[in-house]
């Protein structure tokens, strides 16, 4: 039988998403059909491990009754059991009440303790609501996922359950604008993000907004690309959405990072990483915070109990820089962090200008990076990343590199998208770490001082072409022999005029 490819689990994917257009936006049946892909997968996988299983006891010489038995044993496997409510010959053919017994289903998978990791998880959505997904829906949602069989060893690659989920919150995003931005941040972003902090085989990385997780599956992707383990790595964050939550865990199963340990709750006023009454620290750290949260608590950060505000306390309405400083108090001391900003907390005044003070003081920051406009869902403001090293080398202290990328992008739809050339260059001129005319310049802290710690990329890179010289000399010339041929036709022309009877014009 021929192995399921990319390209065709994409298109399940994309029809699963066809079946349920018009009935809901693309934020909320991203859930129902991430939940059913999920069921599909859990099920097959344990069908896959119980053949193998039975083939095993049956050679040792077991009675069938025996054998039947041990197979419901949940501790005979190795990742997941699937408990009898929730396998998937009883639930496919489904033509009534189907939502009610995919909810069953989904608890049950929660309520085996051998399960434990997926607490929470699948329960999220309500299938058991005849308005947004009717028996109609969900039965033709079942009939399509049945047609592939998804055990990792019926898959061309290892990757294609991860690379077909990552194509789909992909396509949520572009689907579902501002929400799609609030869990997917664009890959070429991450990408970028990744290859400077250059993840390695056994560092402890974080992402405190993770989102739908594609920081921490990229860095994953780094590790391996360039010969390391990639599950010799520990993964950490922490996201405030439970939709979103639920969508980061299945991506980190999908993706073979069973271990990574992905908390819910809001990382400002509650902080799930802790040990001893610390927060933990990390080796790299990488995050897409929300741009300019209003009510990120401000209140609880006066009396913060890690001391993450040392440099000073962000102004209510801009919580950009809470989030930095929750992650700079979480490096540890040879961390590095890459995070998205937007330009304001570069240049504004009041709290924000104390806290770069500090930063720049300390000689914490190592590149501020000037992305193109409208590359993110949501927002179609340009924003900046900001890399931070607490372990800067001898020839990068007291230095900020600042890199203006804002020209180099295509138009993708209605997005601008960094190109494969356009992240090389920026990687290439961060590595390099020297000036480059008119898109990055090297500059030392006592220059920023001078300019009373503003780190605005505009102010330190001119991207701005010459105008041309203009030569009026040659301009009169070239004037006046457009005359002469002038006044030379018009002769030539009433001569004519002159000969055939008319008068000259």
């Amino acid at each position: 039988m021929s192995k399921l490819t990319l390209q065709e689990l994409e298109k399940t994917l994309w029809d699963a998403a066809d079946i349920l257009r018009g009935e809901l936006n693309a934020a909320v049946y991203k859930d129902y059909i991430f939940g059913l892909m999920f069921l599909k997968r859990m099920n097959d996988q344990f069908s896959m491990e119980c053949e193998n299983k039975k083939q095993e006891f049956t050679e040792q010489g077991m009675d069938n009754e025996e054998v039947e038995m041990l197979l419901e044993e949940p501790t005979m496997y190795e990742t997941f059991f699937v408990p009898e409510a929730a396998r998937w010959e009883k639930l496919k053919n489904l033509t009534l009440n189907i939502g009610p017994e995919l909810d069953k289903a989904f608890k049950a998978i929660e309520d085996e303790p051998k399960n434990a990791e997926l607490i929470g998880v699948l329960t999220t959505a309500n299938y058991n609501d005849k308005e947004r997904v009717p028996d109609k829906k969900l039965s033709q949602l079942l009939l399509l996922f049945d047609k592939h069989n998804l055990a990792y060893e019926n898959l061309e690659n290892p990757d294609v359950l991860g690379d077909a989920y990552q194509y789909l919150i992909k396509e949520f995003a572009d689907d579902g604008g501002t929400k799609g931005g609030e869990f997917y941040t664009p890959r070429e972003v991450v990408k970028v993000l990744v290859n400077i902090l250059k993840p390695e085989e056994g560092d402890r990385i974080y992402d405190p907004t993770v989102g739908s997780g594609g920081m921490l599956i990229e860095s994953m992707q780094y590790i391996k690309d360039h010969g390391g383990n990639s599950k010799n790595v520990s993964l950490f964050g922490q996201e405030i959405n439970l939709s979103t939550w639920a969508i980061c865990k299945m991506n980190m199963l999908f993706h073979f990072a069973k271990g990574a340990d992905i908390r819910k709750g809001d990382t400002i006023r509650n902080p799930m990483h802790t040990e001893g009454g610390a927060l933990k620290t990390f080796d790299k750290i990488l995050a897409n915070p929300p741009f300019s949260l209003k009510n990120w608590g401000r209140e609880e950060a006066e009396g913060d109990p890690y001391n993450r505000f040392i440099y000073g306390i962000p102004p209510k309405s801009y919580g950009d820089l809470a989030f930095v400083s929750h992650m700079v108090t979480s490096l540890n001391q040879k961390g590095k962090m890459g995070t998205v900003v937007p330009h304001g907390i570069l240049f504004r005044g009041g709290a924000e200008g104390k806290i770069r003070k500090g930063y720049i003081k300390d000689d914490l920051i190592e590149a501020v990076i000037g992305l193109p406009s409208n590359v993110f869902y949501g927002t179609g403001i340009p924003a900046a990343l900001l890399i931070l090293n607490k372990n800067k080398s001898v020839d990068r202290k007291n230095k900020v590199m600042f890199i203006d990328a804002s020209q180099g992008y295509e138009k993708a739809g209605n997005k601008n998208k960094l190109r494969e050339e356009d992240i090389q260059k920026i990687v290439n001129i961060f590595n390099d770490f020297k000036d480059k005319e008119k898109y990055a310049t090297l500059v030392d802290i006592e220059t920023i001082k001078d300019n009373d710690y503003n780190l605005s990329v505009s102010r330190y890179v001119d991207i701005t072409e010459e105008e041309e010289q203009i030569d009026i000399d040659l301009v009169i010339k070239e004037i006046r022999q457009i005359k002469d041929k002038y006044n030379t036709t018009e002769n030539k022309l009433n001569n004519f005029l002159i000969e055939i009877g008319y008068e000259r014009i």
